[in-house]
């Protein structure tokens, strides 16, 4: 079995993803030693990119298509320079798809109460307060794949919608809050 695990390690792989969820962002190739093979292809689908990590940086990022990488893994030969390493290549590439897609119909809303004043509702002669609440849906999607992955990723092997979501819904009430309080719209208004 040792052998046959070696040579199959051996082989030039061909590297693609097929999502068959509706929440996953970004997804690592699982790649057990890390050493892509000089020559591997890849397969990008539409609305895919793939982000290529080669020893530890950003090395290139591709679209839909095939391509053919170019790493320093050389089969048989790098498992066999990288004996003072336990014959393991010191050379690790990891490949990242990304999902472009649009990810629709997205909540968002407003936990608590947002404070307004509103001159309709005055109470002698000061602005009255009220409290209004807000909830809608938005949609997203990737634009710059790199700088998603740099800024939010990392390392992890999964990145979801769930994961961002809480994020993007604090921007949102976030924004809406400031609106809400510099609109000088009466409430009554506000809706249209």
């Amino acid at each position: 079995m040792g052998i046959l695990k070696f040579i199959k390690s051996q082989l030039i792989e061909i590297i693609e993803w097929l999502d068959n969820t509706n929440y996953t962002l970004v997804y690592r190739f699982p790649d057990e030693d890390h050493e892509i093979k000089n020559g591997a292809k890849l397969v990008c689908r539409e609305n895919q990119a793939a982000i290529l990590v080669n020893e530890g940086q950003i090395a290139d990022g591709f679209g839909p298509g095939t391509h053919t990488l170019s790493t320093q893994n050389v089969p048989v030969l790098s498992r066999l320079k990288g004996w003072k390493y336990g014959f393991s290549s010191p050379f690790k590439v990891e490949v990242y798809f990304v999902n472009l897609k649009q990810y629709i119909d997205q909540k968002w809303g407003t936990t608590n109460p947002v404070i307004v004043r509103d001159p309709e509702f005055s109470v002698g002669g000061r602005p009255g307060k009220v409290h209004i609440r807000a909830f809608g849906s938005y949609n997203f999607r990737i634009a710059d794949p790199a700088t998603f992955f740099k800024e939010l990723v990392g390392t992890q092997g999964m990145y979801t919608t769930s994961e961002i979501e809480g994020y993007l819904r604090r921007i949102l009430v976030g924004k809406f809050s400031q609106a809400a309080g510099k609109s000088n719209i009466s409430v009554a208004d506000m809706a249209g």
